[in-house]
């Protein structure tokens, strides 16, 4: 039997070393061969959302960087285990650019699962999943989300077991020996893993007060072309017609430059209002996305914050019904918390396709309730007030049946792939024992 560790750690404490040592240990002696990837140390470029490992190269990335050789790995093992720090309730950045990769070795194909839109199997057989997480002090809430984004993962990754579990850094080797041998036991004996209800905060905007800067940030790999902008311009069209002075940054195009870096983190600084709009990964926000409030919350870790500011967040999903936005959205929200920001509440889209980038305004009839919800944000956020319900309803409701998006969409792949003359192959299995 094989494993496969993915190690999303930083390198900057040992906590996750001794969690990995007592799971190989404990998988050793258990029979199992290890593979202990270190995720920080492997070249993997940030996945590109531009849907080639389906339509191009099917199940296979088109950077041939080292999330290939992962991914492969990945399909032919028994057990995969994520190593991570528990990051705003979810998972490290290192470990999400990874994840982010999962996608080629799932189908375009949509299928319903417990009554929801997910992709299809691309192969017969996937390996149990295990998630180990690690936390300098208690969070209930934190831990709350990070098992059920665990929950959600394990059901696009078809996971046939599932266990999650969190250590804190003060305990001893033999408490985390202890935990290790439990999740695995768990696994093991089948025993299927508790049901984590999402736990939800509300907003802990509460004064009315009144906003003058508002940062936009857009975190799509298609920048202006993205449905995240159409979502996030539209809102900050309206706050701008409000006399508030905005500010759009593009994440994917900060982060290896200092010079940006350094820009973006003094905008937050002078913002009474920053938004994040972001396209769904993986039941999570997109592994630059991740990166970029690690580093905003590093940077304002011990600072004295001089005014208040606002924290909103706006997702959007590749699946019709909006909930799948849910995990994504509380890991917004306790990024916020953690970060001394005042969480203003969120929107989520589903169906995100459907826009596609174009601008709102140019959409007819369909945008009419989009832009509706965006205004009714607008007007609250611009007085310092929480997103209301009645925007966040308007929103998620869904544009077409589910049924029918799932339908126009299995349609839709062939003709996207012909362009690049891979609408026979748009099922191959090219990780499989077969194919090798």
């Amino acid at each position: 039997m094989k494993a496969i560790l993915l190690d999303g750690s930083r390198g900057n404490g040992n906590t996750g070393e001794r969690v990995r040592a007592a799971l190989v240990s404990t998988l050793q002696t258990c029979g199992w061969d290890t593979e202990h990837i270190i995720l920080r140390e492997k070249k993997l470029g940030n996945c590109a959302g531009d849907f080639f490992c389906f339509i191009r190269t099917p199940g296979m990335c088109n950077v041939g960087d080292d999330n290939r050789v992962i991914a492969k790995a990945m399909i032919a093992s028994d057990l995969i285990v994520f190593l991570t720090p528990v990051t705003f309730g979810g998972y490290s950045s290192a470990l999400k650019r990874m994840v982010d990769h999962h996608i080629q070795n799932i189908s375009p194909f949509f299928t319903k699962i417990r009554g929801e839109t997910h992709h299809e199997k691309r192969y017969p057989k996937y390996p149990d999943f295990l998630a180990a997480g690690w936390m300098d002090a208690p969070d209930a809430h934190a831990e709350a989300v990070f098992r059920h984004l665990v929950q959600r993962n394990s059901i696009n990754f078809y996971a046939e077991r599932a266990a999650s579990g969190v250590v804190l850094a003060g305990q001893s080797d033999g408490e985390i020996l202890a935990s290790v041998q439990k999740w695995l036991n768990d696994l093991r004996n089948g025993q299927p893993s508790q049901t984590v209800k999402l736990p939800i905060r509300g907003e802990t905007s509460r004064e009315a007060s009144q906003v003058r800067r508002a940062l936009l940030l857009v975190g799509s790999p298609r920048t202006r072309k993205s449905t995240s902008y159409s979502l996030g311009g539209y809102l900050f069209e309206r706050l701008s017609a409000q006399s508030i002075r905005t500010e759009t940054i593009y994440l994917h195009t900060v982060l290896r430059s200092p010079e940006k870096m350094k820009a973006l983190l003094e905008a937050v600084d002078a913002a009474d209002l920053v938004t994040l709009a972001f396209p769904l990964y993986i039941d999570s926000l997109p592994a630059p996305v991740i990166e970029a409030l690690e580093r905003i919350a590093a940077h304002r870790q011990g600072r004295e914050q001089t005014h208040r500011q606002l924290f909103t967040a706006i997702a959007n999903s590749g699946f019709p019904e909006a909930h799948h936005n849910a995990t994504a959205l509380a890991i917004c929200e306790t990024f916020a918390r953690q970060a001394e920001f005042e969480w203003a509440g969120s929107l989520a889209l589903g169906g995100g396709e459907m826009v596609n980038g174009r601008p709102l305004a140019e959409m007819g009839g369909r945008a009419i309730p989009l832009m509706k919800s965006l205004e009714l944000a607008a007007e609250a956020l611009a007085q310092g007030k929480a997103i209301p319900k009645a925007a966040q309803d308007l929103l998620a409701k869904p544009g077409i049946p589910s049924w029918m998006y799932r339908l126009i969409g299995n349609y839709g792949w062939k003709p996207r792939a012909k362009r690049y003359g891979a609408e026979k192959s748009l099922k191959r299995q090219p990780y499989s024992a077969r194919a090798a």
